[in-house]
Formats: C-alpha cells, structure tokens, sequence
C-alpha cells in the first residue's frame, strides 16, 4: 500500500469540479488501503491542521478570479517538516499554482513522482489575465511546457485534454482518466411526489418540459446562449439554472433584456446533499459551455436518467451517443431540432433514453476512477525505481 500526499488549492468549502475529484478519489484511495493526506489552502492566512488535512495560510486573489486564494510565501513550515518526516510515496498535484510549489519542494527532497491532473483549459479563461486572447493561450502553452517538464506523469480527465496537451508538446506521458462521481448518489431516484413538490416549489406546472442547468455561473460557461435560445422555445418549456457565481447578475439582466424571465429560474446556491434532486426535475440537461474538462456536471446528470442536449465539444467525444442519452448541437436551428425530436418521442422512446443516459455513467463511478488511476502511481513508481537504478 502506498502513502500518497494529494495537493490542491481548491478545497471545501469551496464547491467544484477540482474539489469534488479529489474528495472522491481520497475517500476511494484510503477504501483500497492507502494511507492518504491532502495539503491545501487555508481561507485565512492561518495554517493549521483536521485529522489528514494540512491547510496553509493564504490570501485572496479573487481580482484574478472568483475565490482563488494564493499561499503566503513562508508558510506552513512546523506542518511541511511534517509532511517530510512522513514520507509520501509520490504526490498527487491538481492545481499548477501554490500548492504545486509546495509539492515540488517535497518531492525534491524525498526523491519521489509527481503527478499532475490537469483540470483547466487555460487558454478558455485568458480574459481573466490578459486583454490579448492570442498572448493569453501563448502563455498557457509555455507554462504548460514547463509544467510537463517538472511532473513525471499527467493526469488528463477527458480525451478532449490529452489532445490539448499533445498539442503543446509537453514532455511527460499523459494518461486519460475521467474523474470520478458518485454514481449510485445520483442514480437514486427521487420519487414522483418529491419530484413535483421540487417543480412545484418553482412554479413549474406538470405539464412544462424542464431544461436543468447545473453549474457555476461563469462567462466562460456561455450560459448567454441558453437564455437567447429561450427566446425561440421558452412556450412551454422552462430553463432551470442551478448554481451561483460571478456572472449571474449579468446573466440575470441577460434575461429581462431578452424578455425570457417568465420562463426562466435561478435557483442560486443549491446544497451538495440536494444538487441530486435537481438535476432530476429536468427533462433534459442543457449546456451551452465549450470550457469543460472534466465534464462532471454531464456525467452526474446521465446518472440521474436525464438526457443531454449540449454544446459540441470534444468533452462529449466519448460520452453522448447520438440519439441515443442526448445530442450535441452546433447552433440555434439544431438546437430546435433536437428539442422536436424530444417533443415527438413516445414515453417508451422517452423511457428507453433515460435508462441509456444511466448505463452511460457507470464508466464514470467513482470506484472506477481510483482504480485508474492507483494503476498511473504504479507506472510512476517503477519508473523512478529503473531511472534511479539506470543512474546507479
């Protein structure tokens, strides 16, 4: 069994897709017999321990981008010496900023891998950092390059980012590995009165078609699109947006300019324990984003038996069968057309959709993921053992 020391800068209580990847897999690693630690960041710049968490004092960042937090330059020194006298076998990086600087830093002194996950399409958020959107992907290129040259492996969650990162050129190898979700949380169905009592809660009538969105509110989400396509569908139908974020007063003003409020509801904030029962009071799920990588929100959503109608993307590559758990469109008219197709199906046509959306997700359970990637750390570890015994 190995001891593995997992570092990121995104932890709870903060709620995303980095954040829910690496509770998943922490609680599936230590299930198989690892010893596991997680070193983070404070949301204060006071570093202290819980039980096999270490969060170092940082400050906010938030200019840069919503709740990003950055470690204080001497930091956290009584709980590394720690870290030290425990003697990880490797380290498990998802973040490039603070916390990587901290991993380096003990990797280097024990001699051990790093694996790095790749969680972001950098180059999809250059308008938080840079006016010039070619200097931006410029930038992440190069620091992705020397990114690759400082782990011994990469972790990518979607073939869409392995195809990212051969494009450029890093120097590790890179293995695929979908992040895992809770498969059997979502699949749980919620039963027909808690279900139209949720509906209900929102004013949605029983007989309304329910589009569920579920996911931070950001630009680079293109949520924009969904309410300007409302325009076109919104008789009958109503777009749910569940979650929070920086560009929901924008989205919200979105929606009176386009004259869609009647058939659009913002949920804000949703609970984790209750994101599940509302993924379920859609018919179908809907995203207009082309930023994601790891997809998460997609794979819970065919977990739960609701059909997919989003965006093309290469993150859907290996996930949306056509027709089959949902479609991928390229603009408003198909858009529409595979909203025609939903009204026309039969409930056993309906039926037998929602049953493949569900199969779709096993590949995605959480128990799957960490097996994956235990197989990763292993590869790691023979590898440093023949290059150190080639050294020798």
């Amino acid at each position: 069994m190995m001891k593995i020391l997992i570092t990121t800068d995104w932890y709870k209580p903060v709620i995303n897709g980095v954040v829910t990847s690496v509770l998943n897999l922490t609680e599936q690693l230590e299930s198989r017999g690892h010893e596991v630690k997680v070193l983070t960041l404070s949301r204060n710049c006071h570093s202290y321990k819980e039980g096999n968490v270490i969060y170092a004092g940082s400050v906010g960042m938030g200019k840069i981008y919503p709740q990003a937090r950055v470690k204080i330059p001497v930091v956290a020194r009584e709980y590394m010496e720690e870290l030290l006298a425990w003697k990880p076998d490797l380290i498990h990086s998802q973040c490039e900023f603070s916390t990587f600087f901290l991993a380096k830093r003990i990797a280097g002194e024990l001699d051990i891998p790093i694996i790095h996950t790749y969680h972001t399409v950098y180059e999809d958020y250059t308008h938080y950092f840079s006016p010039q959107k070619a200097w931006g992907r410029s930038l992440v290129q190069m620091m992705t390059r020397k990114l690759s040259d400082q782990v011994d492996a990469m972790i990518a969650p979607r073939g869409k980012i392995e195809r990212i990162l051969e494009g450029y050129r890093v120097s590790c190898p890179v293995s695929v590995v979908p992040s895992g979700i809770d498969t059997e949380k979502y699949r749980r169905r919620i039963d027909d009165g808690s279900r139209e009592a949720l509906r209900e809660r929102y004013g949605i009538k029983e007989e309304e078609i329910v589009f569920v969105y579920v996911g931070r509110m950001a630009k680079e989400k293109n949520i924009e699109e969904l309410l300007w396509y409302q325009k076109s569908v919104q008789n009958n139908i109503k777009l749910v947006l569940v979650g929070d974020g920086p560009y929901r007063t924008t989205l919200e003003e979105k929606a009176k300019e386009y004259q869609v409020t009647d058939s659009v509801i913002f949920t804000g904030m949703v609970s984790p324990d209750e994101v599940a029962r509302y993924y379920q009071i859609g018919d179908l799920f809907v995203s207009a984003s082309t930023s994601e990588t790891q997809g998460m929100t997609y794979d819970e959503a065919l977990a739960g038996g609701v059909p997919l109608l989003c965006r093309k993307d290469d993150c859907l590559k290996e996930v949306v069968m056509e027709g089959k758990n949902g479609w991928q469109y390229e603009n408003e008219s198909m858009y529409l057309e595979c909203i025609q197709k939903w009204k026309e199906f039969s409930e056993d046509e309906k039926r037998r959709m929602r049953n493949t959306a569900v199969r779709t997700a096993d590949q995605f359970s959480k128990e799957s993921f960490a097996k994956r990637v235990e197989r990763v750390y292993l590869a790691a570890l023979e590898e440093r053992k023949r290059r150190n015994v080639y050294a020798a």
